[in-house]
Parts: structure tokens; C-alpha cells; sequence
């Protein structure tokens, strides 16, 4: 039986190609060679046999990838039997504090509005 588990945040975050690398115990090349990219095309349509990376909006932007996309490539194409992708979350950088406060206060605000 495969198990695939994917202990993702709350925020969905996506994984860049390092993390990837080590998810599936592959080279660098060989997750660029299963990644579903193209030089003419920016966003490619999705391809069930390769790796699909998010939306980007520029060329220069990084390839990211959701956790669940790598899991099942991992079970689907590399016939990986067991696949566990953890997405950690970073320490809290300064920016996001200020915008945890903000969402804080504008939470007070709107439970105070809907006491009216």
C-alpha cells in the first residue's frame, strides 16, 4: 500500500527546487528534467507525466512548487512508495509581526462593527 502524507501549513506554502532536490533523493538536473517547463511558454499546461510548477509571471521569477504536486509525482511517475513532504514554517520575519498585529486589529475592529 502507498502512503503519501503531506504536512502542509496553514498558509499552503510552496517549495522552491532545492527542498524538491531533497524531497525525491534527486539531482539537481534530473528535477529540472522532470519539470514541466518551456522556453516559449511561460506557464505550460499542466502535464500528468512531469512536475508542475505554480504560476509565474516572469521568466526570471523562480520554479516553486506545491507539496501535494511533488507528492504525487513522487507516487505517480517516480513510483516513489512512501513520500513525506513537511513544509516548515520560517521564523517570523519583522514584516510578518506588523501584518499578524494588523490582522489582529483589524479582527477587533470588525467584531466591535458587527456588535452594532
Amino acid at each position: 500500500m502507498e502512503n503519501i502524507n503531506s504536512n502542509i501549513s496553514s498558509e499552503e506554502e510552496l517549495v522552491d527546487i532545492d527542498e524538491v532536490q531533497k524531497f525525491l533523493n534527486r539531482s539537481r538536473a534530473s528535477v529540472y528534467r522532470y519539470t514541466n517547463t518551456d522556453l516559449k511558454n511561460l506557464n505550460p499546461s499542466f502535464n500528468p507525466r512531469k512536475l508542475n510548477p505554480e504560476f509565474r509571471n516572469d521568466q526570471k521569477d523562480p520554479l516553486k512548487f506545491h507539496p501535494n504536486e511533488v507528492a504525487r509525482f513522487a507516487k505517480d511517475i517516480l513510483r516513489i512508495k512512501e513520500v513525506t513532504v513537511e513544509v516548515f514554517n520560517t521564523p517570523s520575519s519583522a514584516a510578518q509581526n506588523i501584518m499578524a498585529q494588523i490582522l489582529n486589529e483589524l479582527k477587533s475592529i470588525r467584531s466591535l462593527l458587527e456588535k452594532e
